[in-house]
């Protein structure tokens, strides 16, 4: 079992342990954690409390997320865990051989032809509908406010955007590229570290989605927006594919490491990853604390269980391999005989041939 000491700080970086009555939020953004609190201080629950927070993060932290994103959830709620991947598609149109006659061998990292469907607002709906307390009217006030009055720009964001900024600026061109500067570099620059920034047309598009529980993004004005500006600028992300999505209930993954239950979400989910490395190091029972060859070990079992992602982690109708396998103890000791003193460089596992944000939100009742 695992022993906590709130007074332990091992290391010269420290955080102080924080301890509340009604409820915690956890983000990498204190702006959108304040959100959080606030919407629980509103009578709003967990589940509203990291909604409000998740729309902050799209306004406050724009480098690392945003709407166009994918969304996955487990919730507690009830007595009961629940699962949701609200991660969409490609588009209807697209196949390998129009990626190849646009002159590619594998998926560019820009431009239109990675983007899939968003799954972002329908999450938020979703997640509102089902748990929630409040309207999502309510819950994304603080995003709109933000977005609309503006924020200081943290030190991290403003060198990532800075950096974003530089690498665009050097590596894209054309039309489709045009609308980013003009929407996050205005006036020809990035803003600076503690410049406030807003943006009025972020503020429109959550406030769209709030009062339709995210239907104007699928099948309202927004979704007639991306269609009008894909096929402007060469997308091909149509208003039938927005319409054809709806986030998924799933069932979450679960693995018994050292008496306790961890769970993640199933592919396409990458919490597949965490488990395939913990059932690795589930065959040691010498895990010294702060000991380098435990330092070793879980490098290299993160690695392997990484190799294995990457190979096996895709569209949960096109896995090559079942999830049972990879997670069975069988496995987990065939991958933990790999590790040895030595570095590795991972490679995936064979199986018999066949068939990314984060956030953390807890109220008074449980949730």
């Amino acid at each position: 079992m695992f022993n906590f000491d709130p007074l332990l700080y091992p290391y010269a970086s420290q955080r102080m342990t924080v301890y509340a009555q009604n409820g915690m939020v956890a983000t990498s953004q204190p702006l959108a954690a304040q959100a959080g609190l606030e919407i629980l201080k509103r009578g709003g629950n967990a589940i509203d409390a990291a909604v409000a927070a998740a729309a902050c993060l799209t306004v406050v932290e724009p480098t690392s997320n945003g709407i166009g994103g994918d969304a996955f959830a487990l919730v507690w709620s009830g007595g009961k865990l629940y699962g949701l991947n609200s991660s969409g598609p490609a588009p209807e149109a697209i196949s390998i051989d129009y990626v190849k006659q646009a002159g590619h061998e594998t998926m560019p990292k820009y431009g239109w032809l990675p983007v899939t469907v968003p799954g972002v607002p329908a999450a938020w709906a979703a997640l509102s509908e089902r748990f929630g307390s409040l309207p999502l009217t309510e819950t994304l006030k603080p995003a709109v406010d933000y977005a609309e009055n503006g924020y200081p720009v943290s030190p991290i964001t403003g060198y990532y955007w800075q950096r974003a900024f530089e690498n665009y600026q050097e590596n894209l061109e054309g039309e489709e590229f045009e609308h980013w500067f003009a929407t996050f570099a205005p006036n020809g620059r990035p803003p600076q570290i503690g410049e406030i920034w807003s943006s009025l047309g972020h503020a429109a598009s959550l406030r769209a989605i709030a009062a339709t529980n995210a239907k104007a993004f699928y099948s309202g004005d927004l979704a007639d927006a991306i269609d009008r500006f894909s096929r402007a600028t060469g997308g091909l992300i149509r208003r039938s594919d927005l319409e054809a999505f709806a986030p998924e209930w799933v069932e979450p993954l679960r693995i018994n490491y050292r008496a306790y239950d961890v769970w993640e979400l199933p592919p396409n989910g990458q919490g597949l990853v965490v488990l395939m490395a913990l059932n690795i190091l589930r065959n040691y029972d010498d895990l010294a604390v702060d000991h380098g060859e435990t330092y070793h070990r879980q490098i290299e079992a993160i690695k392997l269980a990484f190799a294995d992602g990457k190979a096996y982690i895709t569209d949960p109708n096109e896995l090559p391999v079942n999830v049972e396998d990879l997670l069975s103890e069988e496995y987990g000791r065939k991958r933990q005989s790999l590790i040895g003193a030595a570095a590795l460089e991972p490679t995936p596992g064979q199986f018999p041939q066949g068939g990314t944000v984060y956030l953390a939100a807890a109220d008074n009742q449980g949730n």
